[in-house]
């Protein structure tokens, strides 16, 4: 997939329109240009708005979903912790593509042991900004992404607001990309 691809869509499909969070359905035959393919989801452009597409429904837009994590049945906490932040690196803001964990927006991570076997991931995460529209889209997002590592069994992604989400939160490579730097 090349940047500003111009698809037709295969089939009916629900984006989230960007930056309101409301779910639009979208006719099949309908021509959208991919305008940014992070992480597994897309954004499109279709008659002048901005929309997200997740990546389980990639085959509308003639696109491969995106592989689950790899992780060995018998690994370890620190081995199923780092697949879970690799996870988290795969969720995009649609509108910055910048993954959440580079932009600051993960405050926390932490693995309990589950009482059925295997792992329950409680992350606490924030928004760049509180009135963000896609704030429930990311964090289903995280969750999801967090629920596809092997051995997690239960994940709880709690949003906060406080402290407030600051750029300096940003990592380095985060604000060169940004153009902070």
């Amino acid at each position: 997939m090349t940047a500003y691809e111009t698809v037709s869509l295969t089939r009916d499909v629900v984006g989230v329109l960007i930056p309101a969070g409301t779910k639009v359905e979208l006719p099949e035959g309908a021509e959208a240009t991919i305008t940014q393919a992070l992480g597994g989801s897309y954004t499109v452009q279709l008659q002048g708005h901005l929309f997200r597409i997740d990546g389980k429904d990639a085959d509308a837009l003639g696109q491969a979903a995106q592989r689950a994590p790899e992780v060995a049945a018998d690994a370890g906490e620190a081995e199923v912790e780092k697949a879970v932040w690799e996870q988290m690196k795969t969720c995009y803001d649609p509108e910055i593509p910048i993954d959440v964990v580079e932009l600051g927006l993960i405050y926390e991570c932490r693995l309990e042991p589950h009482e059925d076997g295997g792992w329950r991931v409680y992350v606490v995460m924030t928004l760049t900004a509180p009135g963000c529209g896609m704030g429930d889209i990311l964090v289903a997002d995280v969750k999801d992404k967090v629920m596809r590592v092997p051995g997690v069994r239960e994940a709880e992604v709690e949003l906060v607001f406080d402290p407030p989400w600051t750029r300096d939160m940003m990592s380095e490579a985060a604000q060169l990309q940004a153009g902070f730097l």
